[in-house]
């Protein structure tokens, strides 16, 4: 192969394998609607983010619930107060799907914040839940959200 022609492709494989890795800009996706009970577990965990209130966010949760953190898994309503002890902010949290049978259920969802939340979503979110019975208010047992990337 000439020498000129081989230095045209080194060059160019970065940006042709840059480009070929890169996802298209996603659409936005629809919301849906909860059932109250489920509509509830967003609510309360949107007022409790928005008041600083890590012992509520906590209480959102089951005993031994779960939240990533920068090294693995937290467990317990223990760690999930001290995750959250910062939390704050206009969140706002709108669901995309939704399951529950008798006991368990799940949320998938988006998030933002203030009036940006209405158009972009900064991140997305699924969160895993259970209830003792049918009667009982739903808890989370495992809240895994990862924030969006910018387009550049």
């Amino acid at each position: 192969m000439p020498q000129r022609a081989l230095a045209f492709v080194a060059l160019s494989l970065p940006a042709l394998l840059g480009a070929h890795g890169q996802e298209p800009a996603a659409e936005r996706l629809a919301g849906v609607a909860l059932p109250p009970a489920l509509e509830r577990v967003l609510t309360d965990y949107e007022r409790a983010w928005k008041g600083g209130d890590e012992e509520e966010l906590a209480r959102l949760f089951v005993p031994d619930g779960f939240v990533p953190g920068r090294l693995g898994w937290l467990r317990g309503r223990d760690a999930i107060r001290d995750k959250y002890r910062d939390a704050g902010g206009d969140l706002r949290l709108r669901a995309l799907a939704f399951s529950a049978g008798e006991n368990v259920g799940f949320i998938i969802g988006a998030y933002g914040y203030g009036d940006e939340a209405a158009t972009m979503d900064e991140g997305s979110f699924i969160l895993a839940l259970a209830r003792e019975s049918p009667a009982a208010p739903w808890l989370i047992v495992a809240d895994l959200d990862r924030g969006n990337e910018r387009p550049e």
